[in-house]
């Protein structure tokens, strides 16, 4: 049986996404900061139920049109109940464990679908207990510095397949202004000059989600992804961080982050349609 969850169920939803940590933060942040149902703010999302006497699922859709489920057991019922109840409802794409994700844009008639993006990024995990206490300069974004973000998140944004062009560097602005309000992207400085960004995508709890590792074309090689990276999960270390999370999306990355000591725990699945697409099932 599948129902959408109502405010009452946030307690319920969170012990049962507890349970799956490092493939749930994202259903677990947007629960965190919006709670249940949408609001103003385009992650808030509209939490959805699976299960009879207790919880064996929960699917998630965010105001802006992205899906996140947390599965175990890859059920075919529960994700076809899912599609039932989001018929109509256009989609941007789907992230989460890879398994769960190819078996549920099945469901959702969008498989074959076209996508600009939609591969398997290798999921690590790292106890924070192991990153160095040597202090690395970096500083919060701040509105001096969109100029150089913009080409900057332009870049991140072709470089990882997400965009091109015109549409990267929109969503480059609309990114910079995020990570600007939320406090959560920093860069870090080499003579008093940006050389680098990092930002923590998910917060909950005592661990974090790591997101948006940048190095400029012109400062690639000379090892300051790790460095950035660490100034990061330091400063999230002295916030209440004690584990980090975060995907690779191609082979340098992940080696460098397991050179820092992330041990692979899984494969993560990003999605993203090349149009918009309405749920048919």
């Amino acid at each position: 049986m599948i129902q959408e969850a109502s405010p009452s169920d946030a307690p319920a939803i969170e012990a049962f996404l507890a349970k799956h940590p490092d493939t749930s933060m994202f259903l677990r942040s947007n629960l965190l900061a919006h709670g249940i149902g949408f609001g103003d703010d385009d992650h808030s999302t509209r939490f959805f139920i699976w299960g009879q006497d207790r919880i064996q699922g929960v699917f998630g859709l965010t105001k802006k049109g992205y899906l996140m489920a947390q599965l175990p057991d890859c059920s075919p019922e529960a994700a076809q109940a899912f599609a039932g109840r989001i018929a109509g409802q256009t989609v941007l794409g789907m992230t989460g464990a890879a398994q769960q994700v190819e078996m549920i844009l099945d469901a959702l008639g969008l498989g074959q679908t076209g996508y600009r993006l939609h591969h398997d990024e290798p999921l690590y995990r790292l106890d924070l207990g192991e990153i160095p206490e040597a202090p690395i300069p970096f500083r919060a974004l701040s509105e001096a510095d969109r100029p150089l973000l913009t080409r900057w998140f332009a870049d991140y944004f072709e470089d990882t397949d997400q965009a091109k062009g015109h549409e990267a560097r929109e969503m480059a602005s609309d990114r910079i202004t995020t990570d600007i309000q939320s406090g959560r992207a920093i860069v870090m400085l080499e003579d008093d000059a940006p050389v680098a960004m990092a930002a923590i995508n998910a917060s909950v709890r005592d661990q974090v989600q790591v997101g948006g590792v940048f190095v400029p074309r012109e400062n690639r090689n000379c090892g300051l992804g790790r460095k950035v990276t660490t100034a990061v999960l330091q400063k999230a270390r002295t916030e209440g961080a004690n584990t980090a999370i975060l995907f690779a999306n191609n082979p340098p990355a992940a080696r460098a982050y397991e050179t820092m000591g992330f041990q692979q725990i899984g494969w993560y699945r990003i999605a993203l349609l090349q149009t918009p697409q309405k749920v048919l099932s």
